[in-house]
């Protein structure tokens, strides 16, 4: 059925409706559908982000008296403290109202925003785990007692000496290979350019001197469905390497390798703003985490020579 607008009340915070689904007698519109549209078509948001928010949104919408498009903050307020979750996953479902609510806004849909002033409890960032140096080229050497040992040398270098993400690299096209450097499509759509170091760059050429499937996009090619390496295939073969390395399991993973990309370079000087460029972090803050997992001596050089630790804070 196509969707049909009109006015309403515009006394109301909502200004106009939809005449797709009917709710106790009154006419709604069916508005999370119309932002999940959104979000994919403009933010290029992901199939699990589109899933998630779908999921939280129309949860909302059945527990809040009267549906989302009648909830006002203290409605709002009032679901999220209800919820039995932990606070990191109330705090994704107050990430997806925002964003739902903000784009009634910037549509005209609704006058007030209920999610302006919402309280959330306190979000315990954990802190990111990552392996030493040593242990890092302890599970670099070990790809060499595995099968396909040189794809596998090449996924764990680019891992750690790029910071991808895990969907990245397993995703990571031909074209994206630039000399010394590698064309990233990251979150949202969003390009960037990471270097490689030598060690890097000979591993992954290794592996293109075999790689052989000349068709494929993908510079890590499988014959499933998706046409490349899997996270499930990754994260298994990984672990084998870790237990050949002697290193427990349950600590390594593509992810510990970002992390320990991250942490490595910053304890060894690595402007911060730079790190946060390659780790594609929208927000410096994310970056920052690291910063937690350092020695004191590492944190004073990171406070004494990067450049705005030293900017005054006007209180």
């Amino acid at each position: 059925m196509g969707i049909s607008y009109r006015i309403v009340n515009t006394d109301d915070n909502i200004i106009s409706c939809d005449t797709t689904f009917d709710r106790s007698g009154g006419i709604f519109v069916n508005y999370i559908d119309i932002f999940l549209e959104a979000l994919s078509a403009e933010k290029g948001r992901s199939n699990k982000t589109l899933i998630s928010y779908a999921s939280d949104l129309r949860l909302a919408d059945n527990a809040i008296d009267g549906g989302l498009m009648n909830a006002d903050q203290d409605k709002i307020q009032n679901y999220l403290s209800s919820l039995p979750d932990k606070a990191t996953s109330i705090a994704r479902k107050a990430s997806a109202l925002r964003g739902f609510y903000k784009f009634l806004m910037i549509e005209k849909i609704i006058k007030i925003n209920p999610t302006k002033n919402l309280e959330l409890p306190k979000r315990k960032r954990a802190l990111p785990k990552f392996l030493s140096i040593e242990e890092i080229e302890l599970l670099i050497s070990s790809a060499g007692d595995v099968r396909n040992s040189l794809r596998l040398r090449a996924m764990l270098e680019l891992l750690y000496a790029s910071g991808l993400r895990v969907s990245e690299l397993c995703e990571l096209p031909m074209s994206g290979i630039l000399g010394d450097k590698l064309l990233i499509h990251g979150k949202g759509a969003k390009e960037r350019l990471v270097p490689m170091h030598d060690a890097a760059i000979n591993a992954l050429n290794k592996w293109l001197n075999v790689r052989g499937d000349t068709n494929s996009k993908y510079v890590f090619p499988s014959n499933g469905q998706t046409g490349h390496i899997t996270r499930d295939g990754l994260f298994k073969i990984i672990k084998k390497c870790a237990v050949l390395a002697g290193i427990e399991p349950n600590r390594v993973s593509p992810h510990v390798l970002r992390h320990s990309f991250a942490s490595h370079l910053l304890a060894g000087g690595a402007n911060l703003r730079a790190i946060q460029t390659m780790l594609g972090h929208e927000d410096i803050s994310t970056t920052q985490i690291y910063t937690h997992v350092m020695p004191e001596k590492l944190k004073e050089t990171v406070n004494n020579h990067h450049p705005l630790a030293n900017k005054k804070v006007k209180r």
